[in-house]
């Protein structure tokens, strides 16, 4: 029987290129160049399933490079470059069910469950230093991935205040979600008085999951 078709993007930079599968927000990995992205892509697909399992999703990953099958080649930025995804492929212009609403709140709550246990089997572990994120401390990754969820709300016209750690960190997913459902039934909003860039709800749902994702591998590659 032939391999599951995995529909990919690859967003390819001057320094860098992600690959990512259309369907399943959070798993997208980088490299030097899109073959190395998507071998990347390829190796992290048990870690995904893992993330994934319990959610009955039916994510079925294959070790087979035949399945994938790259749909959308996108030009990336300097943000790619940096080290993000920062292009919404074409397809996150689709329609939101509220049966693709619910699945994509499955994902992304599943992402941060995957974030939570990364976080709590380090706690009193050292983080191993190098270039994997930059040597940062895990109450640091952890201030990190709020606020950079903090700065994705705002793409759609949302916004937290403050507070402690663990309490804005469960304000701000909460909003994640609000703003998701309200966003996939209504439009994007409209820019502000100043204008600002406004994020589609599936690309906003693709960058939360994968930055959180990538995170919590971090921290479990860097637990010694």
């Amino acid at each position: 029987m032939a391999p599951a078709k995995i529909r990919t993007y690859v967003e390819t930079g001057n320094k860098r290129a992600f690959a990512g599968a259309i369907e399943w927000p959070g798993w997208c990995r980088a490299g030097r160049d899109p073959d190395s992205a998507l071998e990347a892509l390829s190796d992290y697909r048990t870690r995904y399933a893992k993330t994934l399992r319990g959610t009955r999703l039916g994510f079925e990953p294959s070790a087979d490079p035949a399945a994938f099958v790259v749909v959308e080649r996108l030009k990336g930025d300097a943000t790619t470059d940096f080290g993000a995804p920062s292009i919404a492929p074409k397809a996150d212009e689709r329609r939101i069910t509220d049966a693709e609403l619910a699945r994509l709140r499955s994902i992304l709550n599943a992402c941060w469950r995957s974030f939570d246990a990364a976080v709590d089997a380090a706690r009193g572990k050292v983080l191993a230093q190098g270039p994997r994120g930059g040597g940062r401390d895990l109450r640091k990754i952890v201030d990190h991935v709020v606020d950079a969820d903090g700065g994705y709300l705002r793409m759609l016209a949302r916004k937290v205040e403050g507070g402690p750690t663990a309490e804005l960190l469960d304000r701000t997913r909460s909003a994640i979600l609000d703003a998701l459902a309200t966003t996939a039934r209504e439009g994007v909003p409209r820019p502000g008085p100043r204008g600002g860039k406004r994020w589609l709800p599936r690309y906003f749902v693709r960058r939360v999951a994968w930055h959180v994702l990538d995170h919590a591998w971090e921290i479990e590659d860097r637990i010694t």
